[in-house]
């Protein structure tokens, strides 16, 4: 069994465990992610503050972009615990197993008739964000600002560093993932 690097504290304050089980009711998980930053409790209400603000999308369309941004972002991170959790929507928003392989780059996008040239355009800009070091060439931004009010890349750029946040954080603490999706979409190496 994957165990994180640090235990949980044997003792959490009390407001912070009212936000525990908050995300223990949306999720029906207890997340470790949120245990472990008990340990500082600044750091446990801001980043429980930005994971209760982020978007969720106002409608199906959004819901779809977003999911597909935020495991595309997962899945550039290599984030067991992030690729998981942002897996469990694929169904609900009607992402096919053609479209995760895409995302996977075992296939090229654009050969994936089900994406728009916005989702193509929103998965780069997710790749792009979630790699070291995040390079924006013209050529892209120019495409981006063709297809995304300003708006939008705000929505975009702020849900995909989010998700960022807790990649980088999850795999700093050696968070294992937390069985929100039946199938483990991290490319084995």
């Amino acid at each position: 069994m994957v165990r994180p690097f640090i235990k949980v504290p044997d003792k959490i304050p009390f407001f912070l465990r009212i936000g525990l089980w908050i995300s223990k009711h949306e999720t029906g998980k207890e997340l470790l992610p949120g245990k472990l930053l008990t340990w500082v409790p600044k750091a446990a209400l801001g980043a429980g503050m930005m994971e209760a603000l982020t978007a969720k999308g106002k409608d199906a369309k959004e819901k779809r972009l977003l999911n597909l941004i935020r495991l595309q972002s997962s899945l550039t991170c290599s984030c067991a615990f992030c690729i998981d959790m942002n897996a469990a929507g694929i169904n609900v928003n009607g992402i096919s197993d053609e479209e995760i392989a895409a995302m996977q780059g075992m296939i090229e996008k654009e050969t994936v008739k089900t994406f728009t040239q916005r989702e193509i355009v929103a998965l780069e800009y997710a790749i792009r964000m979630s790699k070291t070091p995040s390079l924006f060439p013209e050529s892209f931004i120019s495409q981006l600002t063709s297809v995304f009010s300003e708006k939008e890349i705000v929505l975009l750029a702020s849900t995909i560093a989010s998700v960022n946040y807790w990649a980088r954080l999850n795999q700093a603490l050696g968070i294992p993932s937390a069985g929100f999706s039946e199938e483990c979409y991290l490319k084995q190496s």
